[in-house]
């Protein structure tokens, strides 16, 4: 027995260690990229000088974009909600593509720093500018807050701190290389953050995959048979192991049809009017580069998420095969590793001394859905480096997106709230020290919500798109596609958008959780669809109040007509 200790313990340190390496390694190479790419102008601060390369831009978008949500959490949903996890892996995908089609092009051509400044300059109004910034605050604040706790989560388990200090750590960080490189330091660290988290989701993902089907493709490993020799595909015996423990089975959906359409168009159009998304479109020198970063950044993307399906129904079998019905003192190493966190524990209802997985009454097991990509390598027995490097990726998932996120906020408030609107006589060295104060400012509230999480923190990304598809995406939609649409019926839309929205949210999130549940809904639409609802009023009112008012000055309606000819119509005889 002595000599297996001491060997579990000396693969512990090793595993620590190469954790501490990894991650520290990663740590001194995105400030090391901030501090050689340090911004200089505004123009450097808010769009990277507008001079990135489409490639490095598609990179750093699809870093921008993946989450701590799709790198730790979007497996683990669908690992353990099965068929009606897959409306996440619709409703971001397909949101991406109509992002990439039908608003970036255009904005970029528009030729701003931030989606405020689209919304101000096209409904020639203040009002519509700060109300933009309303709900771009909003919508940023509540998406930070995931991704803070994120960072803690992974730091508490592997650098074995606390997860507020491991939340504290994150800040740092993110402080170092957002608030002095600005859009142009971000923008070449999230190529780093890019390679470390795609490698690190791959590599055991393969190794997983050739374990349980002997195929190194995931996606392909997905639909193969298992190599147990029961002649069984992936998904048969997943459905087989769940309902011999009293589970539905993982291919069943239970929502109803209404609630998965409203979920994945509240995730869809949220996606789209994403403020941090849409700003890398604005860093590339021209349009048509506009739309070649986004057809890179959808190639770089799709890589982990045709992965996520065939991570999380792995991740599952495995679960059930090394903790169900195993005595508590034999409890597998990793189990004991998570413990530690308080993200997995075990009540002994039955007094036998076995550990028990099943539906509620019968379940002896809490696992928090938020760690199954990240114990996934040791669920499975994967080697050290490994697991270091699934720490490094799930670090770099929620900082590459939290820098964006706070440089939004802080351009915001230094160029909307400050620049064009309070403030117009400030000069471009005053803005760019408004926009690092800000950035810090905003730097630490977000770790405040990361470290006193507000109970909704988990559910708090579906809520975000569905602020987002309500109150911003209708106004930049009919901005670029409707002449007529005018300030009056814009700043109307919006509101009734966000207020209806974030109204459904907190009635039933908050005020009278007790009903929620879909015979209260309205028409069956749970919370988090109820952004598409938002949606449709947001466009309902604004075309009938602008319809009762007068139209845009005739220079809008220009503006319009010329955001919407592409770059170069028009000019071909000349050369």
């Amino acid at each position: 027995m002595e000599p297996q200790v001491a060997s579990q313990l000396t693969g512990q340190i090793s595993t620590q260690m190469l954790t501490y390496l990894f991650v520290g390694l990663s740590f001194v190479l995105y400030i090391g990229i901030a501090i050689w790419s340090r911004a200089g102008s505004t123009k450097d601060f808010y769009v990277a000088g507008g001079g990135v390369h489409p490639l490095v831009n598609g990179m750093a978008t699809a870093a921008d974009w993946m989450s701590a949500a799709s790198f730790i959490s979007m497996a683990g949903i669908i690992a353990f909600m099965g068929r009606d996890g897959a409306v996440y892996l619709m409703g971001w995908t397909g949101g991406y593509v109509l992002l990439a089609l039908l608003l970036a092009p255009y904005l970029r051509k528009f030729g701003r720093f931030t989606v405020p400044d689209f919304i101000g300059e096209r409904y020639y109004s203040r009002a519509a500018r700060v109300v933009a910034v309303i709900c771009l605050i909003f919508v940023s604040f509540t998406y930070v807050a995931g991704q803070m706790r994120g960072v803690g989560i992974v730091f508490s388990r592997f650098l074995e701190v606390d997860v507020n200090t491991g939340v504290i750590i994150g800040m740092a960080v993110v402080f170092m290389y957002a608030v002095l490189g600005g859009m142009k330091g971000i923008t070449y660290t999230q190529v780093a953050q890019y390679c470390v988290l795609i490698f690190a989701y791959m590599v055991p993902a393969v190794f997983i995959s050739i374990m349980i089907t002997d195929n190194p493709i995931p996606q392909l490993g997905f639909g193969a048979m298992v190599n147990d020799g029961s002649g069984l595909s992936v998904l048969q015996k997943l459905d087989n192991v769940l309902l011999d423990l009293g589970f539905n089975a993982y291919t069943a959906g239970s929502k109803s049809s209404i609630d998965v359409f409203a979920i994945t168009a509240a995730l869809m159009f949220g996606t789209a009017g994403l403020p941090h998304v849409l700003v890398r479109f604005f860093t590339v020198p021209k349009v048509s580069d506009a739309r070649l970063s986004a057809g890179y950044a959808l190639v770089f993307i799709a890589i982990l998420y045709t992965t996520a399906p065939a991570v999380a129904s792995f991740a599952r079998l495995n679960l059930v095969d090394t903790v169900h019905n195993t005595a508590y003192e034999q409890a597998p190493q990793w189990f004991s590793n998570w413990e530690k966190t308080d993200l997995v524990a075990w009540q002994d209802k039955n007094n036998d001394g076995l550990m028990q997985y099943g539906p509620a009454d019968t379940n002896e097991l809490k696992i928090d859905r938020d760690i199954m990509v990240l114990a996934n390598p040791e669920i499975a027995n994967l080697p050290g480096w490994v697991i270091a490097l699934v720490a490094a990726g799930g670090v770099a998932a929620a900082l590459s997106t939290a820098a964006g996120l706070l440089l939004v906020i802080s351009s915001a408030v230094s160029h909307d709230l400050l620049k064009q609107t309070f403030m117009p006589g400030i000069s471009d060295k005053q803005e760019l020290l408004f926009a690092r104060l800000a950035a810090a400012v905003a730097v630490c509230i977000a770790g405040l919500f990361g470290i006193y999480p507000p109970a909704f923190v988990a559910q708090v990304v579906a809520f975000a798109f569905g602020l987002a598809a309500a109150s911003l995406f209708p106004a930049l939609l009919m901005g670029i596609f409707s002449k007529r649409v005018n300030k009056q019926g814009a700043i109307t839309g919006m509101l009734v958008g966000l207020v209806t929205t974030f109204g459904y949210i907190v009635h039933f999130k908050f005020v009278a959780p007790e009903f929620n549940s879909a015979e209260y809904w309205l028409l069956g639409i749970s919370p988090e669809g109820i952004g598409f609802v938002g949606m449709l009023l947001n466009f309902v009112c604004a075309f009938a109040v602008s319809g009762a008012t007068a139209p845009p000055p005739k220079e809008v309606q220009d503006m319009v007509e010329d955001i919407r000819i592409p770059a170069g119509a028009g000019i071909a005889h000349q050369h």
